[in-house]
């Protein structure tokens, strides 16, 4: 019989039946079978200097290919270090596979090397989690990690692997090697229910669709692209959804941003809301006035009646749904509630627009997110990280790729550091692209020694630092709470980011005035390398978010 150590059973199920090609990680001893099964079945590894970064590294694969990303960590505090990118994965409903060593089940309670309860911890941030105690179950216990990643609403799952079945040997004929599962099923609504939405749609007058990340999980280019012809509603499509249709496509209102957002949600009739939580953003759901009509679809059918009852809810993935709709849903024609939408909010945009094209010096955000996109232009991947920076980003990038412009920091954890991950994953899962990361000076601090990880495996992101030399958004808002003379813990200094970079084998440049900003990007690009260019911007500018986030702190 032919034998096969029991970590060789992860990298050949993987490889074999998930067809899972490349994993984020660090060594660990606990963990060195499943390390050694990569080489084996020629699964790549992406070596991480934090397992915070391999997490999120995996998330954003996720993302940015549609399939379940996979981290790896060793046990103790390889697996504390990873639980933020874990509870980031699970706040933002990303299919997330982690695979964790622990300290050997022999040793329970002897005080082993990294002995601690890893289950009782990681349990309320996953979809699911289990601990495998027999080897030829690892391809089982692998394939339900997978099967409960992607299945309902999406999630990260973690699979517990102690050394005592990693390190062993079991006859390869005796391992039920479980066969991936292909079939597809999803909720049909109610046909009533279905019916009901379609009549609302069709006598709206002033209507606004918002697509979240269930948007962009369900990948429904296709059904969306036909709804929205046909529908004729002016649409917003945000965090993962973001890039399902272009951003620049006819009734998208990316062009008019946060403030068209706004002025949509205020003004409309009708909100079709698809894969879109009514979080603390739309001040959970209390910007909609009470008078407009409310549809909401979602996978999940605690969301559909969360923080505002629906109208209609209808419960099921987002392409199906949209598909129902679609032949019960007339021909419609909005063009001038389009117009009315894009003219209040360009009243409200000129300074905004004005910044984009005028030098200035100090070098305003608005300006330096213009003078990219000017450069790099929309075939590009751009991934934002920061508060202030966020939002300037957000607004000020436009690209038409799938995902094409993803603000790490926008998800309910409000989680900071995941740009560089996230960059690295884009242009790791995407090579054909130019990634670009807008990032803040604070946050840049977070993950910035994956550089040496960018370097050593030829990840050539461009990283532009917006540097106000300050945590810009708690900044401005004690400046709103407490006062200009009682900041704490807001300012950084100036600091030579780029040499950090240059001193890890990337390319760095420094720059301090408008005509700068572009020649710096074409040397960054022409270098081949992981580029950081640090942008030393106006430190008195804030963001319109900034009084959001600190309106959102205050007591009643």
């Amino acid at each position: 019989m032919t034998q096969i150590l029991g970590g060789h059973l992860v990298g050949k199920y993987m490889k074999e039946v998930e067809k899972v090609d490349t994993v984020f990680c660090i060594s660990g001893g606990h963990i060195e079978a499943i390390l050694d099964s990569f080489t084996e079945y020629r699964i790549r590894t992406i070596d991480v200097r934090h397992e915070q970064a391999a997490a999120m590294m995996a998330q954003a694969w996720s993302v940015y290919t549609g399939r379940p990303g996979v981290c790896l960590v060793t046990a103790g505090p390889g697996f504390t270090n990873a639980l933020t990118g874990i509870a980031n994965a699970y706040l933002d409903n990303a299919p997330l596979v982690v695979l964790c060593g622990r300290h050997p089940l022999r040793d329970d309670l002897k005080g082993a090397l990294q002995e601690m309860n890893q289950m009782d911890v990681v349990k309320p941030i996953t979809k699911w989690a289990a601990t495998c105690y027999e080897t030829k179950r690892i391809p089982e216990y692998l394939n339900m990690a997978f099967r409960h990643a992607v299945e309902g609403r999406p999630g990260p799952v973690f699979l517990e692997l102690p050394p005592d079945i990693l390190n062993v040997k079991v006859p390869l004929e005796r391992v039920p090697m479980i066969t991936r599962m292909t079939r597809k099923y999803t909720v049909h609504p109610d046909d009533w229910d279905l019916r009901q939405a379609a009549d609302i749609i069709n006598m709206a007058k002033r209507p606004l669709f918002i697509g979240g990340s269930g948007i962009g999980l369900s990948c429904c280019s296709a059904s969306l692209s036909q709804f929205i012809d046909k529908s004729g509603i002016p649409f917003i499509l945000l965090n993962y959804g973001r890039g399902e249709l272009p951003d620049n496509h006819p009734m998208s209102l990316w062009d008019i941003g946060n403030v068209g957002i706004q002025l949509g949600i205020t003004q409309a009739d009708v909100i079709v809301a698809v894969g879109f939580r009514f979080n603390w953003l739309l001040q959970s759901g209390a910007i909609i006035p009470p008078q407009t009509k409310v549809i909401r679809i979602d996978i999940d059918p605690h969301e559909v009646d969360r923080n505002r009852v629906a109208d209609v809810g209808l419960v099921g993935d987002a392409s199906s749904v949209l598909s129902q709709l679609i032949p019960l849903i007339k021909r419609g024609e909005h063009s001038e509630w389009i117009k009315t939408l894009r003219a209040a909010s360009n009243a409200f945009l000129d300074p905004e627009l004005k910044l984009r094209v005028a030098p200035s010096s100090p070098i305003h955000p608005i300006r330096l997110v213009a003078q990219i996109q000017k450069f790099v232009g929309d075939d590009a991947i751009y991934v934002v990280d920061g508060g202030d920076t966020q939002y300037f980003g957000l607004t000020g990038f436009f690209s038409k790729e799938k995902a094409g412009v993803m603000a790490t920091a926008a998800g309910l954890l409000g989680c900071l550091g995941t740009g560089i991950p996230f960059a690295m994953a884009a242009k790791l899962a995407r090579p054909d692209k130019k990634v670009v990361l807008l990032q803040g000076d604070g946050s840049f601090g977070f993950n910035s020694m994956e550089f040496d990880t960018m370097v050593r495996h030829n990840i050539p992101v461009v990283c532009v630092v917006n540097n106000d030399t300050a945590w810009g958004m708690i900044k401005h808002s004690q400046e709103l709470s407490i006062g200009c003379d009682r900041l704490q813990c807001a300012e950084l200094g100036e600091r030579h980011y780029e040499k950090m970079v240059e001193g890890l084998g990337g390319y760095g440049e420094f720059v301090t005035k408008d005509e700068e900003i572009i020649p710096a990007l074409e040397r960054a690009f022409q270098s081949g390398k992981p580029a950081c260019i640090n942008v030393m911007t106006d430190p008195t500018v804030t963001s319109p978010a900034t009084p959001l986030f600190y309106q959102s702190l205050k007591m009643d």
